[in-house]
């Protein structure tokens, strides 16, 4: 069978070609360190590449989640700790006030413990964010609303937050609540009302009424000492679900380097066997293109 000179050139520009395009890739996979650019250079390897790549959009996501529930947790759990702070010195003095002193004594820790209510008043409207951390998912007023006598000093508090509570995704299908709940939120407003009857008692020299206080002051040291259990327990989980998208994402980082980056070594050795096959063909294309006819007539 004959091969007309037009076959045998097409032919030879073709494998030409085929052999500087592929010198080309590989010459790129050098240069970049890359070996996928477009989806058809290995289908399989880049719908790996593209599933990797929309997880690690999702950890990127939930790791900033759990980033700003940490903080919210450690914002709640230093205004309850502050709190309990407070409840701790209330119960002390409801304790001083229950012993035989004299009338100017208990009026003096009346008054300390009317500025202990106005701290913890303040404590429970602490902001985060511009979020009321006590204030259930109503973030935008603020939770303890305290009525006030004539003398100015507070006479009740009033919880005006709800029952909700923030949850924040942190994983698929897992999330996490940062602040505190309903039963503490509406607790710490019993406490507030408890300090104004351990106020009134004092100022008043009842000291059978500040007696009667005292079960409720440790009632309300309870609430608080098992919410901040409950908030190191949040904060031990946030910090695990952190360690655990740090842990995967540089496992995806790893599969998609491993699906599109290039094999150096073995890219080079193939880009020099591309190389000498292109110069050998072009060698022999220079020979086999510039023969006629007259080549075999001779």
């Amino acid at each position: 069978m004959r091969l007309s000179s037009a076959t045998t050139s097409d032919a030879v520009l073709a494998q030409l070609q085929r052999l500087s395009s592929r010198q080309a890739e590989l010459q790129n996979q050098v240069a970049t360190g890359q070996r996928l650019f477009q989806p058809g250079d290995d289908p399989a390897a880049a719908g790996r590449v593209i599933a990797d790549q929309l997880e690690l959009r999702s950890l990127a996501q939930y790791s900033r989640n759990a980033t700003s529930a940490l903080e919210y947790s450690k914002t709640s759990y230093a205004g309850l700790d502050q709190i309990k702070k407070l409840s701790d010195r209330s119960g002390e003095l409801a304790v001083l006030g229950n012993g035989g002193i004299n009338a100017q004594a208990m009026r003096a820790y009346a008054a300390e413990v009317d500025q202990l209510l106005e701290q913890t008043v303040a404590l429970g409207n602490t902001r985060f964010r511009n979020d009321y951390l006590f204030a259930g998912t109503s973030t935008d007023k603020a939770p303890y609303a305290p009525a006030r006598g004539a003398d100015g000093r507070i006479s009740s508090v009033a919880y005006t937050g709800d029952s909700g509570r923030l949850s924040v995704p942190i994983a698929d299908g897992s999330s996490i609540q940062p602040t505190p709940d309903s039963g503490t939120n509406s607790g710490i407003a019993d406490f507030m009302n408890r300090l104004v009857a351990l106020r009134d008692a004092l100022q008043s020299g009842n000291a059978a009424a500040v007696q009667a206080v005292r079960p409720n002051l440790e009632n309300s040291e309870d609430l608080l000492v098992t919410s901040l259990s409950e908030h190191g327990a949040i904060q031990m989980r946030i910090e695990v679900a952190q360690s655990q998208h740090r842990a995967r994402t540089d496992e995806l980082g790893r599969q998609i380097s491993n699906e599109a980056d290039a094999d150096l070594p073995a890219t080079i050795v193939q880009l020099n066997q591309t190389t000498q096959a292109y110069e050998a063909a072009l060698s022999s294309s220079a020979t086999i293109l510039k023969m006629s006819l007259l080549d075999y007539i001779r």
